[in-house]
């Protein structure tokens, strides 16, 4: 069967890796594992380091990197909780679910709703990331929010905080082609940075005012910590929710010190609540994430998928992979 590897950055190939296989039931006291055979995943930003090659934070590089947003069929299990061919959502560990068929604990897998189809239900795992961070949050009706990053993950920020009451929902990115999507999605006001100082701009917006809460979701590599900081207003908040490099040097800890605002990270959402709900809440069409889905690619244009994804090729957001067990209907 195959997996992905990256043999050096920028680059990453198919290879052939042997079948895995289960024992016929767990030790005891233990839980239960499945084989899953991904049919549909789509790329995240943080698999972007493995494919790129990133140090220090991303060393340990191996087969199977990197993929962990993916719906597909249990084919095997030791377990009790599921049974051969239920149609699960599943989030491996350590982001190594690059293979056509991989060994994961039955406890990081949910079940599929029937009413959505495989390549809208997969955005059920990043939408389950950011209402975990948004439980995280005081109350957001009334509050003026600033999202940073405009990427998948900020669009559903912003189609959430819209749901739920924000006043002013002001965004901010690089790309005009981003923004240009982000009304669509909730936003009231879009900044493009590269042109706009964008402290002063929501200043101008709220009226002199700074944002009650600011959402980082651009992370790695590229964070925009310092920016938050400079957005948020006195006792405000600010969500970490784009993965950080290791160390940020260089924050502005003491402005974030007298403004005696809070920085709330998030990370690792709940199997039992959240990403169930962001499935149910998906198929009972309460949010509509699927403008977010502008590439899909069958598996072996892999190197393809993940130029596109890197370089926001032709307004990229999710961008999704048809795995070989993938049948269209």
């Amino acid at each position: 069967m195959l997996a992905g590897h990256f043999p050096q950055p920028h680059r990453i190939d198919l290879v052939e890796v042997p079948e895995p296989t289960l024992e016929p039931t767990a030790p005891y006291g233990e839980t239960g594992q499945i084989i899953f055979e991904p049919q549909i995943a789509c790329l995240c930003g943080s698999d972007l380091p493995y494919f790129n090659g990133e140090p220090p934070e991303y060393p340990a590089r191996s087969v199977g990197h990197s993929l962990h947003e993916m719906v597909g069929t249990v084919t095997a299990t030791n377990g009790q909780r599921w049974k051969e061919g239920d149609q699960v959502l599943v989030v491996p560990l350590n982001q190594c679910g690059f293979f056509e068929r991989y060994i994961v604990s039955e406890d990081r897998a949910i079940a599929l709703d029937p009413r959505l189809d495989k390549h809208y239900s997969v955005l059920a795992q990043p939408f389950g990331t950011v209402l975990y961070g948004l439980k995280k949050l005081p109350n957001i009706i009334d509050k003026d929010v600033v999202v940073v990053g405009q990427g998948p993950i900020g669009q559903m920020f912003n189609t959430m905080l819209a749901r739920l009451g924000a006043r002013e929902i002001i965004v901010l990115d690089k790309l005009d082609e981003r923004l240009a999507l982000s009304p669509k999605m909730g936003a009231t006001a879009t900044i493009n940075v590269t042109r706009t100082d964008p402290v002063a701009e929501v200043k101008r917006i709220l009226g002199g005012e700074l944002a009650d809460v600011v959402i980082e979701a651009v992370g790695h590599a590229d964070q925009v910590l310092n920016t938050c900081i400079s957005l948020v207003k006195h006792r405000g908040y600010i969500l970490y929710f784009g993965v950080p490099p290791e160390h940020i040097d260089g924050v502005a800890w003491r402005e974030l010190f007298y403004k005696n605002a809070t920085i709330q990270t998030t990370v690792n959402p709940d199997f039992r609540r959240d990403f169930p709900l962001a499935m149910r809440w998906l198929a009972e069409g309460r949010v509509d994430l699927r403008p977010l889905i502008t590439h899909t690619y069958p598996l072996n244009k892999i190197q393809t998928a993940f130029e596109t994804f890197r370089d926001r090729r032709e307004g990229a957001q999710k961008v999704l992979l048809e795995f070989p067990a993938f049948r269209p209907r």
